[in-house]
């Protein structure tokens, strides 16, 4: 791996903001999606993409500074300090003698030739090796690994979509694309998590995947929760007499009666017929708006005159 800082084309006084901007100028430039016919594209992705996982995390910039991580995040290892004599080999505390002294000071060796190279002195071997990266094998074990940034998408669905709870696909900030079945129930602005979709990194467990469903304007339903609102034309004659009319809904029309002098503004119940809900589906509120003709009817015209005379006098 070349320096994160190269790679992004940063100083390291960088700021925050400035590194952002490079790796996603990066990554919007060498998107495989975007150069199918540039096999070294994916490679410079992943580049950027693995560079930013160590200067987009102030902890990992800090100790990539220190240099006690590499530009892949793995500890440095600090090497064997504790043989005496400093770098140049052993001195009075290190190998003075086959037979003599125990250099290791551990238990000796079945041949009697000094200690016996066992568990305990590569334990403590790793140990410092890990004490310089910040933590020991013991608790790199207990501890939990690394995870990814969350990325965050919108699924725009229409209400026939929610009401069949098909399947959508959608394509991630990763360049990834997945099918989303619609969950039952879901509302207007809900955030679903897909788990171990976002941003992952050699060593790293992937994060989330954020995904905000947005409900597409219908032109005849409006929803409220489950529910779904209809504003339904009826005809004048329908409206004094009563009688079926049809009613569109998200799985077909259907047949409601309304009984005579009926008046604009009545809202009539058909259950069942609104969105999928947790419990049942919701149910369709459709409320009657009488509409007058276009052209003029005039015994239509000549009604309105007499009862206009009747209750003037």
């Amino acid at each position: 791996m070349r320096n994160p800082y190269d790679v992004l084309g940063v100083s390291r006084s960088a700021s925050e903001a400035d590194i952002k901007k490079a790796f996603r100028k990066l990554a919007k430039t060498y998107h495989p999606d975007s150069n199918t016919n540039d096999p070294k594209a994916k490679d410079k992705f992943a580049e950027a993409n693995s560079a930013y996982e160590i200067l987009g995390d102030a902890t990992k910039r800090a100790q990539f500074d220190r240099g006690e991580i590499d530009a892949e995040g793995k500890p440095r290892f600090s090497g064997f300090e504790g043989f005496g004599g400093g770098r140049g080999g052993a001195g009075a505390e290190g190998f003075s003698g086959f037979g003599g002294g125990n250099p290791f000071g551990g238990r000796r060796s079945r041949s009697g030739f000094g200690a016996d190279p066992g568990e305990d002195f590569f334990s403590q071997i790793f140990e410092n090796a890990f004490r310089a990266g910040g933590e020991s094998p013991r608790q790199a074990r207990s501890q939990p690994k690394q995870k990814g940034e969350d990325v965050e998408a919108t699924l725009t669905v229409t209400l026939e979509d929610v009401a069949a709870e098909a399947k959508k696909r959608v394509r991630l900030p990763t360049g990834r694309d997945v099918d989303v079945v619609i969950p039952k129930g879901v509302a207007d602005g809900q955030v679903i998590r897909l788990r171990g979709l976002g941003q992952g990194a050699p060593g790293i467990d992937p994060g989330d995947a954020l995904l905000t469903i947005a409900f597409a304007p219908h032109e005849q339903f409006t929803p409220e929760g489950s529910n779904l609102r209809l504003r339904l034309p009826v005809e004048i004659e329908e409206a004094v007499l009563g009688g079926s009319v049809r009613v569109p809904t998200l799985t077909g029309s259907v047949e409601m009666k309304i009984p005579p002098l009926t008046n604009s503004g009545r809202t009539f119940r058909l259950r069942g017929k609104g969105l999928p809900g947790k419990t049942g589906h919701g149910d369709l509120l459709v409320t009657t708006e009488i509409r007058l003709p276009e052209i003029v009817d005039e015994d239509l015209m000549d009604y309105a005159r007499r009862r206009l005379s009747a209750k003037a006098k």
